[in-house]
């Protein structure tokens, strides 16, 4: 569920890139190796049990496996990608005016953010969007595996004192409380909204948001932590609306191509969504941006749940994605990460 470690590994490609057997300028060198190559890594030094991804534009699409035990059609945990769900949901509501970004949490959840110096009258809505509200993670105290309700999830969260405002710090907290906001603005849950906005016009027939469910729905493969345990099955009331979806690789492209692509909210709409200015260009609403070395900016989200670590990331017009998956709960060289965006986004020359 939290935000791994992409951003800071940015500053490790070119050395990612040499592991790989990229020669620098000016040599004679072969052709840089291609996502699907670079994917048997994340298997062979990732550790990873087994690794996939679809690579979707406008032509079609590829897939590409490495290891055992994953196929396209696989339904998997997608932890934080929920995020970006609930966000369009909230801006949704922000274009049919039932709501604004500008809100205090105290508007819709009065009461509810108070204690150790927190205070939900002094936050906004778009401070939550954006992770700047200072609210401490309470996966932090929860590990991420321990079943919770909302309300639990922001009493753990309360005990401790925020993080200045107006910082970025990424915190599951922030998306606990949208999703309380959407039921009390719409007297419906986030996941019956994000159901009737998103899920069914795309007709993503693999996703959904399984409660309190442990199971996965069929076809679906192994889930294992980093020490081998297996834990397919999950309740996912450890994530709720910070990291609850279950989703396949096929919905993923879909949704960002979608969104990224206007469908889903208007323009406006989509440029709050792109502003990082708050985050101080590292987080916008439900998406952050990664500028590769070769200049192109991809815009996604990457979910880390146990058991499973995703990322989805695209082209600013959604007309190119990629998302690729992992059956554990990360990466163990997490340089491969931002080597395999660029070897699929960057344009290969010998």
């Amino acid at each position: 569920m939290p935000l791994p470690r992409t951003l800071r590994t940015l500053l490790a490609i070119p050395l990612s890139l040499a592991l790989l057997g990229l020669a620098p300028a000016g040599s004679q060198a072969p052709a840089p190796p291609t996502s699907d190559a670079t994917l048997a890594l994340l298997v062979t030094r990732g550790k990873a049990p087994a690794a996939a991804l679809l690579a979707r534009e406008e032509s079609g699409s590829r897939f590409a496996r490495a290891g055992h035990g994953i196929a396209r059609a696989d339904h998997f945990r997608a932890g934080s990608i929920t995020k970006t769900f609930i966000a369009t949901v909230v801006l949704q509501l922000a274009d049919e005016h039932r709501l604004s970004l500008s809100d205090s949490v105290d508007a819709h959840l009065p009461g509810l953010v108070r204690g150790a110096g927190n205070d939900g009258r002094r936050l906004t809505l778009r401070a939550l969007l954006t992770h700047t509200s200072g609210l401490h993670d309470f996966t932090a105290d929860t590990g991420g595996t321990v079943p919770v309700t909302p309300l639990q999830a922001v009493r753990i969260a309360l005990t401790h004192p925020p993080a200045d405002r107006g910082r970025f710090a990424y915190s599951n907290t922030n998306y606990v409380l949208l999703g309380m906001v959407v039921h009390q603005v719409t007297g419906h849950s986030y996941a019956a909204e994000a159901e009737r906005r998103i899920i069914t016009p795309l007709r993503l027939k693999g996703t959904s948001f399984p409660g309190a469910r442990s199971s996965l729905p069929s076809p679906h493969g192994r889930a294992y932590t980093a020490d081998g345990s297996d834990v397919t099955d999950l309740d996912p009331r450890v994530a709720g609306a910070a990291g609850e979806l279950v989703t396949t690789l096929d919905d993923l492209d879909r949704f960002y191509a979608a969104l990224l692509g206007g469908e889903l909210l208007p323009p406006s709409g989509l440029r709050e969504m792109l502003n990082t200015k708050a985050a101080h260009g590292s987080y916008g609403m439900g998406l952050f941006p990664v500028t590769l070395p070769c200049g192109t900016t991809v815009w996604g989200h990457n979910g880390r749940i146990s058991g499973s670590y995703v990322r989805t990331a695209a082209t600013v017009d959604g007309r190119r994605v990629l998302t690729f998956r992992v059956n554990t709960d990360g990466i163990s060289e997490p340089d491969l990460e931002p080597a395999l965006l660029a070897a699929e986004f960057c344009p290969r020359t010998p």
